[in-house]
């Protein structure tokens, strides 16, 4: 068995101004990492919540095309204080976002889904997570 440090999920975006901002004012995720013009690419990194586990989002200079896939594409951010998810929905909802239905009916009544700026979409779920086994 390999042991992992980090572990990243990168995707592209052509509006790094406002993905920031859902993220990290609207979401409440960590700055962890960022750089300019590195080969013409700009991009951040969110903690989730801190280095092992981050996102982030690149911008190229020459822009970088990134139509979101399906609706079922989702990042789930399991969350057991249903007060923070309230906090997040609202920080969102300040920012001009609001949940949206989601593709799959496993979801109702038991999250809340967000699309991000380039419509992505995200899931705020109120539990502890998947447990080991």
């Amino acid at each position: 068995m390999r042991n992992w440090v980090q572990f990243r999920i990168a995707r592209p975006t052509d509006q790094l101004a406002e993905i920031t901002k859902f993220y990290s004012e609207g979401l409440g995720l960590k700055c962890v990492g960022g750089f300019q013009n590195h080969d013409g690419y700009d991009g951040i990194m969110f903690g989730l919540p801190n280095v092992e586990y981050h996102l982030e989002f690149t911008q190229h200079i020459d822009g970088s095309p990134c139509p979101a896939p399906t609706k079922d594409n989702l990042l789930v951010f399991y969350m057991p204080d249903q007060a923070e998810i309230n906090l997040v929905k609202s920080r969102l909802n300040n920012l001009g976002y609001f949940d949206v239905e989601p593709e799959n009916s496993y979801w109702l009544g038991k999250s809340i889904t967000f699309e991000d700026p380039d419509g992505w979409r995200i899931v705020l779920m109120n539990t502890d997570g998947l447990k080991d086994t």
